[in-house]
């Protein structure tokens, strides 16, 4: 039995949530989002809330219950108040810029790198060490924050590269003579 999976997901005033076919589609003050369901899990919406149960008793249905019902919270989630992933860059010459919808990071390569900042999402860089990710889209959110931190992860010894906030670093002690 999931525990998560037995929660109701509450829907807010101002959001509306609709089950077409096979998409759940829910409306809000950030967008639209949409969710593909599975064949496994039985999704019904009572009153002001979505209720998310497995569809039979086999042990696929009962392992994707849980998951299922957070993919829908995210949707309510994100249409109401969105996500947002920071990231905190450290080393000598290293520094980010938003331009418009492109993002321009300066790594310590011989070249910027310039990425584009994929539809639906919003880039900031309040100082130059620091880069707010944000939209509606979970998923969108944690995969750029992803590819950004990729081309400069943190490394151990002195702790340079591209960091979530809030991340810890295993530092090590390094090489003694």
């Amino acid at each position: 039995m999931s525990r998560i999976g037995k929660r109701p997901v509450a829907i807010p005033s101002g959001v509306t949530a609709n089950i077409e076919g096979d998409t759940l589609s829910v409306k809000g003050p950030k967008g639209t989002l949409t969710m593909g369901l599975s064949d496994l899990i039985d999704y019904k919406i009572e009153g002001d809330e979505i209720r998310v149960n497995p569809a039979n008793d086999t042990k696929a249905a009962q392992s994707f219950w849980g998951m299922q019902r957070t993919l829908v919270s995210n949707l309510v989630d994100g249409v109401t108040e969105g996500f947002t992933k920071v990231l905190e860059i450290s080393g000598v010459g290293y520094r980010a810029q938003a331009q418009g919808k492109k993002l321009k990071l300066q790594l310590g390569y011989s070249h910027d790198v310039d990425l584009d900042v994929p539809e639906g999402l919003e880039v900031k860089t309040p100082d130059q060490t620091t880069i707010e990710i944000s939209g509606s889209d979970k998923q969108a959110v944690g995969q750029f924050a992803a590819e950004i931190r990729r081309w400069r992860k943190p490394e151990p010894y002195k702790g340079k590269g591209i960091k979530y906030r809030g991340e810890y670093i295993f530092r090590k002690e390094g090489k003694k003579k």
